[in-house]
């Protein structure tokens, strides 16, 4: 006799694409500084929420039901995450297989107890520049207490530290940038972004570029060691390598917005991308409702990305800029900020093509070239600027 044959429904696919997830929390909204520049402040989303409103029973869940079997990297993230250190401890003691990663302003770092620390694979810390610049957006004396706090603590981080800077200030100099990945520094990685604010006027453009000519310049001027400017490895290995710009999101943008990043916030509702947490048609899923689905910030065909030069290695990043842009169609946004950025980018990109990019990396040795192909810090940070 014949046995029947059951068809079962084909799982619906998830809403996080590949095998990695990092999962940002929040530990809360509030700050001990108040930098002029604060994306959270736009929305009023900084200090809007102060307390967890959900469990670590409710993320266990919520991971069991979402991200089983794919590879964790949890964000600690704020405000400043380090107000809200028995969260950050619980979290770690729960999910220990996770992979953990602390985005801070550094004034508080001494305070983290060392088991704390020896957990970390990466710390981003928040700077500015130099210490009058970093001052300037932080507060009076900032700078030095970071990187006093820093040579403090960092033989206990278990990783990498990386300085995150946010080139708001035309005036910064590439002394300044350069200072902070100098022999001496606390700093094993820099990475920067262009601020998304109106800061382009005049000759800003002009005196950035500047500054780009002679970071490329340093970046090549030797092989024997790196230069270890993260938006400058990123843009050298997807020029050699174009494959890896797509490998771990399928294609869609590197600022992993539209693929793998879910931002929680404190009342446990989650995010694609940390600042646009004030737009409730972003809300992606909830901790204590146990749902999510997949991100609605995706590229679209009013985003003019596919026709750029920069596309095959830049993959349309960052994806706020291109929302607000293209898609809500914010024309002073797209001319003042958008437009700005990415003639930047595409200067970078032509730099770094005056340099022979190809032979240098030839010249490498191979530990060297493992560095530029396979850095870890990729994973946590947007690659470009």
């Amino acid at each position: 006799m014949d046995q029947a044959i059951t068809f079962q429904p084909a799982a619906a696919p998830s809403p996080i694409v590949g095998h990695r997830v990092e999962l940002q929390l929040l530990t809360t909204l509030k700050c001990n500084l108040k930098c002029s520049y604060c994306s959270l402040g736009v929305g009023e989303v900084l200090g809007s929420q102060t307390e967890l409103r959900y469990g670590i029973d409710q993320l266990g869940r919520f991971a069991d039901t979402h991200l089983r079997g794919k590879e964790v990297v949890v964000t600690f993230y704020g405000g400043e995450p380090t107000l809200n250190r028995p969260m950050m401890g619980a979290v770690m003691q729960r999910f220990a297989h996770w992979r953990y990663q602390l985005q801070t302003n550094g004034t508080l770092l001494d305070d983290l107890p060392a088991e704390v620390l020896s957990r970390l694979s990466n710390v981003l810390v928040s700077i500015d520049g130099g210490e009058a610049i970093t001052d300037g957006y932080r507060g009076r004396g900032v700078y030095r207490q970071v990187l006093k706090n820093l040579r403090a603590v960092r033989g206990a981080i278990g990783g990498s530290v990386t300085a995150r800077v946010t080139w708001g200030n035309p005036a910064t100099s590439f002394d300044e940038i350069d200072a902070l990945v100098a022999d001496d520094s606390p700093f094993d990685y820099l990475y920067w972004q262009f601020v998304a604010d109106e800061q382009y006027g005049g000759d800003s453009c002009e005196r950035r570029r500047a500054v780009l000519v002679q970071l490329v310049e340093r970046f090549f001027e030797r092989s024997d060691r790196l230069y270890p400017l993260i938006p400058l490895m990123g843009i050298v290995r997807n020029k050699l390598l174009p494959g890896r710009a797509q490998e771990l999101t399928a294609g869609r943008t590197q600022c992993r917005v539209s693929t793998h990043l879910l931002n929680v916030m404190p009342d446990g509702n989650i995010y694609p991308c940390p600042d646009m947490m004030y737009v409730p048609a972003m809300r992606m899923g909830s901790i204590q409702g146990n749902w999510l689905k997949p991100s609605p910030l995706q590229q679209t065909p009013a985003m003019p990305c596919s026709g750029c030069e920069a596309y095959a290695w830049c993959r349309g990043n960052c994806m706020k800029n291109l929302y607000l842009g293209y898609v809500k169609n914010d024309l002073r946004y797209r001319a003042h900020v958008v437009e700005p950025i990415c003639e930047l980018l595409r200067f970078i990109g032509r730099e770094v093509d005056r340099h022979d990019p190809r032979a240098w990396f030839a010249a490498l040795p191979l530990p060297l070239r493992r560095q530029i192909t396979d850095c870890e810090v990729y994973e946590y940070v947007e690659v470009m600027p």
